[in-house]
């Protein structure tokens, strides 16, 4: 088959409602029921029910929009559930829909056996995510970030780490205070705060946040006086000659499990009771309340509320306020437990990234003689996984 012979048979392949280059997986047989579904089913002996108005929606010649890939339909207009008067399977494998009012359409089999195995769903394509401890590494996962922005390679492989254990280190990458700005606008928006889109962490003689300082700080995650605090964070090394300063890593995800199991009042405590959560700062004041260990719903992901400088109140009854700062004790003692941490050095050039809502960070005490200057800036979950999906089109499709 030649280059034009290929094109034009891709060509000649129905539209699908995404972007993906799916493969095509003939269709073996599509049988019409009464009750508005349509059974496909594949050589293989794989079935999907696809519900008519469902398919109205997506169809290529119906409801979806050549362009945009998305649908027309206001759900008001959508047609009659038994509006396909017939069902089936064309030469080359494609669903044929014949529609009450006259339209044809042809359905891509490989597009159907896509969402027949769930690959549509949010946490298709993204690496499973993978419960660490401090006995699995000795230091943050690491790789070479040198050629970075130059090498979807070496892009992808970075974000499915970040994703699969919530941490990952890159080193070897230019001592330039913009690359961070750089590198995380190249995966896309940059999450802005008050703090603006890239900020400088180094001591300061009028802080107007502790990290600004050369104090110890706890085993924390950033911003939980948001609504949805910044999914991910990254830390870039531009110099650093002070004494001290070691940064460490737990996974909130493995605690909070611990502490499931080892101290379960104190978990009911953590994911029941509210605080209120208040930065500080004289030009901002952004307010949340929640508990410690926020569960959201079903299809939110674990978010840990843990930065004590900004917790500002308990939002409970008073008999429950003992409980809830006895049970912060023990997320605070169970967060610096050795078992869960990772320590080690910041090195100009080495640049970590982390999710913010998962992964505890904290960091130890440092001298003020020298200089530590870490360049800093957020990203939200979405818009990570959606830059490795695309990355990654083709490999699952």
């Amino acid at each position: 088959m030649t280059i034009d012979d290929a094109s034009t048979v891709h060509a000649g392949r129905p539209l699908t409602p995404d972007f993906i280059d799916h493969a095509w997986r003939p269709l073996a047989s599509a049988t019409r029921r009464d009750d508005g579904f349509i059974d496909v089913t594949w050589p293989d002996g794989a079935t999907f029910p696809a519900y008519s108005l469902w398919l109205a929606e997506n169809a290529e010649g119906y409801g979806l929009e050549s362009r945009t890939r998305e649908s027309t339909l206001e759900p008001r207009d959508l047609p009659a559930p038994d509006s396909i008067t017939a069902a089936s399977v064309d030469a080359d494998g494609a669903l044929v829909l014949d529609w009450a009012d006259g339209r044809r359409s042809r359905v891509h089999p490989g597009w159907l056996r896509h969402v027949a195995e769930g690959r549509h769903l949010p946490a298709a394509v993204l690496p499973e995510p993978v419960m660490w401890t401090g006995s699995d590494f000795s230091e943050p996962p690491t790789l070479d970030g040198s050629n970075i922005l130059d090498d979807d390679a070496v892009l992808e492989e970075w974000l499915a780490t970040l994703v699969r254990y919530g941490l990952c280190r890159l080193t070897n990458t230019p001592t330039d205070p913009d690359f961070v700005g750089r590198l995380v606008g190249h995966v896309g928006p940059i999450r802005d705060t008050n703090f603006g889109l890239v900020w400088s962490v180094q001591a300061k003689p009028d802080p107007d946040s502790t990290a600004y300082t050369g104090l110890d700080l706890g085993q924390h995650t950033d911003l939980p006086t948001r609504e949805v605090p910044p999914g991910f964070q990254f830390l870039h090394c531009i110099e650093n000659t002070v004494q001290g300063g070691w940064s460490r890593m737990s996974d909130g995800w493995a605690v909070a499990e611990a502490i499931r199991e080892e101290h379960p009042d104190a978990y009911e405590a953590l994911t029941t009771l509210d605080w209120v959560f208040c930065n500080r700062a004289k030009d901002a004041e952004h307010r949340w309340v929640g508990p410690m260990i926020d569960h959201g719903s079903r299809h939110q992901p674990l978010t840990l509320r843990a930065f004590y400088p900004v917790r500002s109140a308990p939002h409970m009854a008073p008999a429950d306020m003992p409980r809830a700062y006895e049970a912060m004790r023990v997320f605070a003692t169970m967060a610096r437990d050795p078992r869960f941490q990772l320590v080690y050095p910041f090195r100009p050039g080495d640049l970590v990234g982390f999710d913010n809502r998962r992964i505890l960070h904290g960091r130890d005490a440092f001298e003020s003689a020298g200089s530590r200057h870490l360049r800093g800036t957020y990203a939200d979950h979405d818009d990570l996984y959606s830059r490795l999906r695309v990355l990654r089109r083709g490999m699952h499709s």
